[in-house]
């Protein structure tokens, strides 16, 4: 074996994990994702999907994005810098920076890239980054490929961060970069007290919403909105792959910071572009969202009253005010073993594991969707909190 690949050789976990029955990742999906699926041969309820206003199967959505295809053909061909922006891309930059509240808006070709482009391409070697925690793997990325020091705070503690910036100078460049919501948590982040401390210590902030945009704020605006704050919010980040039905992310901002970006972001300048039919989708989701808030109002409801059920079912979950429902499942043998029977019997949820959380901490994610009935909800709440009652993880 060649010495790069002896790390391979010894990496065993997944393995493991096969032999005894427990692996839970790679299922193949048979069907549309929507609220039933079909996972290798099963009807399964989906309540581990992004998917968060069901638009993934919206007529109107999916007619956007077939007439782009045949309209554009299946790909650009180049990057936005050179050969390939196409109009539809500048309407959806213009309609998404209406919506959230800012001048401008820049479209990357996923989430991952939009952070690795945004934070590298704003900071340097002379710059600090104050990082929550639990921030998402591709902040983390994007503040290391940045050059910057990076400052780690203990998740939403205000106190920790105000002690970092404190501790550099004044006159520094310096960006706070929270999640919106937290994915695991399903927590939202304290940008009222953030946003104070930026103003103290001269400090940018953002924000990103992946998880946010189409879920909390007015109709679906996202964290910033919630708060009040989007002018205070100095750049607002967010994803194509979850609300907005599609793929690729974007950030919005101020038009000097946006002009800025498109001219030095290298994750920006060296990838190719959107394809027309991601980008007609994502356009004609923002439409639907804008036309039909009552969307975001409806997953609220559902989200209130699965929590509602599952509680009064004695099923432990911490509470979060958005549809992200982590269920309290501890070790990771367990949550895999319950991850599995859930599975098997028509569920399917995520399970959250190390490093994802600490290796007594260990979750299941569940996270609700637009298009979900109460039926469906009730069905998923019974089969949920009798497997969770089999492991002696319920209070009844």
């Amino acid at each position: 074996m060649k010495p790069l690949f002896e790390k391979c050789g010894r990496y065993t976990t997944a393995n493991d994990a096969r032999a005894a029955g427990l692996y839970p990742y790679f299922h193949e999906l048979q069907s549309r994702q929507d609220a039933e699926v079909v996972m290798e041969g099963k009807r399964r309820i989906m309540l581990g999907s992004n998917n968060y206003l069901g638009l993934t199967v919206n007529g109107d959505v999916i007619k956007a994005g077939v007439d782009a295809l045949e309209r554009l053909g299946t790909g650009c061909s180049g990057s936005r810098f050179l050969n390939g922006t196409l109009s539809l891309h500048v309407k959806l930059e213009k309609e998404l920076a209406e919506f959230v509240g800012k001048e401008e808006a820049v479209a990357f070709s996923t989430g991952f890239q939009s952070n690795l482009g945004i934070i590298s391409g704003i900071c340097g070697k002379n710059d600090f980054i104050f990082c929550d925690r639990e921030n998402h793997a591709s902040i983390y990325d994007g503040c290391r490929l940045s050059g910057a020091e990076i400052k780690v705070y203990r998740h939403s503690n205000m106190d920790l961060l105000e002690k970092k910036l404190a501790s550099v100078d004044i006159d520094a460049g310096k960006l706070i970069v929270t999640d919106g919501v937290f994915s695991m948590g399903g927590d939202i982040c304290r940008l009222p007290d953030i946003v104070e401390l930026a103003k103290k210590y001269k400090a940018a902030v953002m924000v990103d919403d992946a998880h946010g945009l189409g879920v909390i704020g007015r109709g679906g605006r996202g964290t910033a909105d919630h708060f009040g704050l989007t002018d205070e919010v100095d750049i607002i980040m967010s994803t194509f792959s979850k609300s907005l039905a599609s793929l690729g992310g974007f950030m919005a901002a101020d038009s000097f910071v946006c002009d800025f970006i498109r001219h030095n972001s290298r994750p920006f300048i060296f990838s190719a572009s959107i394809p027309p039919a991601s980008c007609a989708t994502a356009l004609e989701a923002l439409r639907v969202i804008r036309e039909n808030p009552s969307l975001v109002t409806h997953l609220a409801d559902l989200s209130v009253y699965m929590k509602r059920e599952l509680k009064s079912r004695g099923v432990r979950l911490i509470e979060s005010p958005t549809p992200i429902i982590p269920l309290y499942t501890t070790d990771m043998t367990t949550t895999l073993r319950i991850a599995k029977t859930l599975y098997e019997r028509g569920v399917y949820v995520n399970p959250v594991l190390p490093p994802a959380t600490s290796p007594n901490e260990c979750l299941l994610r569940v996270s609700l969707m637009a298009s979900l009935t109460k039926e469906l909800i009730d069905e998923a709440v019974g089969i949920i909190a009798k497997t969770m009652k089999e492991e002696g993880l319920t209070d009844e």
